[in-house]
């Protein structure tokens, strides 16, 4: 436990100490005082933490983490926020810091008393290290200091124009953080297997084992249909009248079904064979042994291409090119179940949820807003505050006689009970398109009645088209929630072919979970259309917020 405790102490010195150092060289280059007194305490902080076990172990970013109950927690937060203030008061000279500073030290004393009484006040410590070569500290510590260097130069020269382009400087580098996890799930999408973990941490360049064409005279892979469907299969054996008993290979789909077929019905193809290297040479691997031995035929040199030899799997290394393996994609789609057409079925019942659902919303929701905002009867302020009622009731609450009723209708199992109800018009979409709709000159209403537009012609000649901006971003909202709609098909759905994507993603993560690249390639596939729309009517988002209903006018 000392020991443990001894690391703890380092590493958190540890961290103090550079957090300081690249303090003082901000406030060098802000001009600012305090400058020796944080470079001075980061320094001795470091020479500090040098002594412990955190560093004995080789160059590295030593880790820890305290396993304790809540009580302990806080008082560890409290006391850390104390003994920033009280550092930061050293450094600046303030009292009201030092104040906070005590502050935070009381609320730490208290937190401990109750983490002294409770009985489950044990402490476990965890620690690690992130092990790092000397050019891999050194580029680490070079961009640590040029990002200080940027930021505090961006302040201390800012000016008007300077903060535009601070703001925009911020906004990119938001986007690319953010935009991280997608550029893993599209790279990872081109993986293969062995590029999913490494040693050296996550792989960003793929690559792809290099292959050649060979027909294999003694297990030939062969092609041809099985119920309507394509295959590629190898032979298991053969009946007494000389018919193939064959193995399904692909799709993974229909993978180990076995059949009996003519031999007239498949033709021989050529599969594709990996390329590996050893001392002084490299070829194709032509056959496995059931002992794992690889018989390989030899490509380089070449006063040995064509011969064959025996070599155990640690004697050879695959040879691969930095590349993108497409055939995720396609054995991605090949994963799905036959009766779904590759997933097309899906995708044609989400486009059916799609389209009648934003259709659905803008038609009731834009008559409903039209109607609280343009026309005048009886109640119609009581109505409108009873509809924007509505939205503080819970999804779960109206679930169960949602249900009920659509099973009295006998809408179980189909569509309907997901794209009928957007027909009639949802609060907030409502409340929505009446703020813009409030917002356009009664003088346009009138010149339409002057020229004998009836109301609903108005509404749909002069009215609607004002509102186009907050059209957009409604039916936008509306398709993304179709699109990923998942709960909804889940509860009224029971047929797999009636399911839309949001399914068919859940289903193929719980049977391909362990192959990530086909998982990724899947996933991208699915929020492609999610993307497009985003990036054709991204302005529109920006329109329907910025614009009134006069449509910037």
């Amino acid at each position: 436990m000392t020991t443990n405790l001894v690391f703890a102490v380092g590493t958190l010195a540890a961290w103090a100490g550079a957090a300081l150092l690249l303090r003082a060289l901000t406030l060098a280059l802000l001009r600012k005082p305090g400058v020796p007194m944080a470079a001075g305490i980061g320094g001795v902080l470091l020479l500090v933490s040098a002594t412990t076990p955190a560093f004995r172990q080789g160059l590295g970013i030593p880790l820890v983490w305290l396993v304790m109950p809540f009580a302990g927690w806080a008082a560890l937060l409290l006391a850390v926020l104390s003994i920033v203030r009280l550092t930061q008061a050293a450094i600046d000279r303030s009292q009201r810091r030092l104040l906070e500073s005590a502050g935070w030290l009381g609320g730490a004393c208290l937190f401990a008393i109750l983490f002294r009484i409770d009985p489950a006040n044990s402490i476990s410590i965890l620690q690690g290290r992130i092990g790092l070569s000397l050019p891999g500290a050194i580029s680490l510590l070079a961009f640590a200091v040029a990002a200080v260097g940027v930021m505090a130069t961006v302040g201390r020269r800012l000016n008007k124009s300077g903060t535009k382009i601070a703001i925009h400087l911020t906004l990119l580098a938001g986007c690319v953080v953010f935009g991280m996890p997608f550029a893993w799930l599209l790279i990872t999408s081109f993986k293969e297997d062995r590029d999913m973990s490494n040693a050296h941490g996550l792989v960003w360049i793929p690559k792809v084992q290099r292959t050649v064409p060979f027909f294999d005279p003694n297990d030939p892979l062969l092609e041809g249909t099985y119920q309507g469907n394509w295959v590629q299969a190898t032979i298991s054996g053969r009946t007494s009248d000389g018919s193939y008993i064959v193995e399904v290979q692909r799709p993974s789909s229909l993978r180990g079904v076995s059949f009996t077929a003519s031999p007239r019905s498949f033709r021989i193809v050529k599969k594709d064979a990996p390329v590996v290297m050893g001392k002084g040479f490299t070829g194709f691997v032509v056959h496995e042994v059931d002992d794992g031995r690889r018989v390989v035929r030899f490509l380089t040199p070449p006063n040995k291409a064509g011969q064959e030899k025996v070599f155990l799997p640690s004697e050879l290394d695959p040879v691969r090119d930095a590349g993108l393996r497409t055939q995720n994609y396609t054995d991605a789609l090949e994963a799905m179940p036959p009766e779904t057409n590759h997933g097309l079925v899906y995708l044609k019942n989400t486009l059916v949820l799609v389209v009648l659902s934003v259709l659905g919303t803008l038609l009731s929701s834009s008559l409903v807003a039209y109607g609280f905002a343009r026309l005048r009867f009886p109640g119609r302020d009581v109505l409108f505050k009873i509809l924007l009622a509505t939205m503080m009731l819970p999804g779960t609450v109206t679930l169960l006689p949602q249900f009920l009723l659509f099973r009295e209708l006998g809408w179980i199992d189909t569509l309907y009970p997901i794209w009928v109800p957007t027909f009639f018009a949802g609060a907030f979409n409502v409340f929505l398109l009446r703020q813009f709709f409030t917002q356009i000159p009664g003088e346009l209403e009138d010149a339409g009645k002057i020229d004998g537009a009836s109301v609903l012609g108005t509404f749909w000649r002069i009215m609607l088209p004002q509102v186009r901006p907050a059209l957009a971003v409604v039916a936008i909202w509306t398709f993304m929630g179709a699109w990923n709609n998942f709960m909804g098909p889940l509860l009224y759905v029971n047929t797999p072919e009636n399911m839309p994507l949001s399914y068919a993603l859940q289903l193929f993560q719980s049977e391909r979970g362990g192959e990530p690249g086909l998982m990724m390639a899947f996933a991208t596939l699915t929020i492609l259309p999610v993307l497009a729309l985003f990036f054709f009517a991204q302005r529109y988002f920006i329109e329907g917020v910025t614009l009134s209903g006069l449509g910037g006018r």
